[in-house]
């Protein structure tokens, strides 16, 4: 059966992903926290953002590019960060930029990944975001730009939305350490995913290894205060105005939800905005990112990106129609590699064009923007 039959949505690669990833991996990528009420809303919020299709317009030649911070891309969607990516699948992080520069969109490589900047910078092609968790240290803040300028990464983006360690309380009970040791528990699931435990073996065992230099801990934590959290600091406006004062490429801000915010930080002299409640990870009495998207909006003219919840085109139209210029998806793409291996992420993109054209075809667009204000409803 073609692979399109077989997987022919992100739902469909998920619910393969989890019978490749031992239980303990899954708890740690699929988890929010609290009672993941937020992670529900997210969802409910979407399904609720409705359009009316329309008719007649004769047959349309589908344009699904866009252009976000003077840089072209052919869909409007790029790979988000997401923390010991090569955990949830072995190099996942080469695997997903070597993918991301083939299909010309942008790779986030995260601050606390399992690979560093030197190693995935040049796999990019001047398309890679690097996504800061703010050190506390100047000396390691300016040790951090400086790695990622000097390996290519156009973008910085800052998380705002961390200032603590969460409370993911699947991935308590689940076992997961950080750094992560293989109790005989673990190793128990581990047995259960060949495939997952002969590429781990092959790759070693996952760390954060951009952190390196700054720390020789090697003591293990829970799953949420990791090596990170010694590191890192609450950011302020003022670390912004550093931050702006010292990186001289693109300043994206992640993590917004308060439209009071965004002229604020449009004053202080950031690129974008990347509307986001961290897929319900962090706080779970958070508003879904779509229902606070069309405040913020309105309460500024900078680019918008968006994420949380997004399960397929139809959803990333909603994100345009509401006010994003950009989606970025994160679980997906590890769903992706966790099934098919290295040709995922490039089924992914056909997934997300087909139904982006498929849905778009259905409102007589040409444009993902064309919907801009067409919703009927955004309860």
């Amino acid at each position: 059966m073609p692979i399109a039959a077989r997987y022919p949505s992100i739902p469909d690669l998920r619910d393969a992903a989890r019978r490749r990833i031992p239980k303990f991996v899954w708890e740690y990528l699929d988890s929010a926290t609290g009672t993941e009420a937020t992670k529900a809303r997210n969802r409910g919020a979407l399904d609720a953002v409705a359009f009316t299709p329309s008719i007649l317009h004769g047959e349309i030649t589908p344009d699904l590019s866009t252009t976000l911070m003077d840089e072209r891309y052919p869909l409007p969607v790029g790979i988000a960060p997401v923390g010991m990516s090569g955990l949830v699948w072995p190099d996942a992080e080469r695997s997903l930029a070597r993918a991301a520069t083939k299909a010309r969109l942008p790779y986030c490589l995260s601050t606390v990944a399992t690979q560093t900047p030197e190693v995935i910078g040049p796999l990019t092609d001047g398309r890679g975001w690097f996504q800061l968790y703010p050190p506390r240290d100047p000396q390691i803040r300016r040790d951090m730009l400086a790695r990622a300028r000097d390996n290519g990464f156009s973008t910085l983006v800052l998380t705002v939305d961390v200032p603590v360690a969460s409370r993911r309380e699947r991935q308590l009970r689940s076992g997961l350490t950080q750094p992560p040791r293989l109790t005989p528990r673990l190793l128990a699931q581990v047995a259960l995913r060949p495939r997952w435990a002969l590429d781990t073996w092959m790759h070693g065992m996952p760390h954060m290894r951009t952190l390196d230099p700054y720390s020789s801990d090697t003591c293990a934590k829970d799953s949420t205060a990791h090596i990170g959290y010694l590191l890192r600091t609450s950011p302020d406006w003022d670390y912004l105005r550093w931050l702006r004062d010292h990186w001289t490429g693109a300043l994206v801000v992640k993590g917004v939800l308060n439209p009071a915010d965004a002229p604020r930080l449009q004053a202080a002299g950031v690129d974008a905005i990347w509307v986001s409640n961290h897929a319900g990870r962090q706080f779970d009495a958070a508003p879904a990112s779509i229902t606070a998207l069309p405040q913020i909006r309105a309460a500024t003219d900078l680019p918008l990106i968006f994420d949380s919840g997004v399960e397929g085109g139809l959803d990333i139209l909603r994100a345009i129609a509401l006010g994003a210029d950009f989606v970025m998806l994160g679980r997906a793409w590890h769903y992706a590699l966790a099934v098919l291996g290295r040709e995922g992420p490039a089924h992914l993109v056909d997934i997300l064009t087909r139904d982006l054209t498929a849905n778009l075809g259905q409102l007589g667009a040409a444009r993902p923007i064309d919907l801009r204000g067409l919703q009927t409803n955004a309860g």
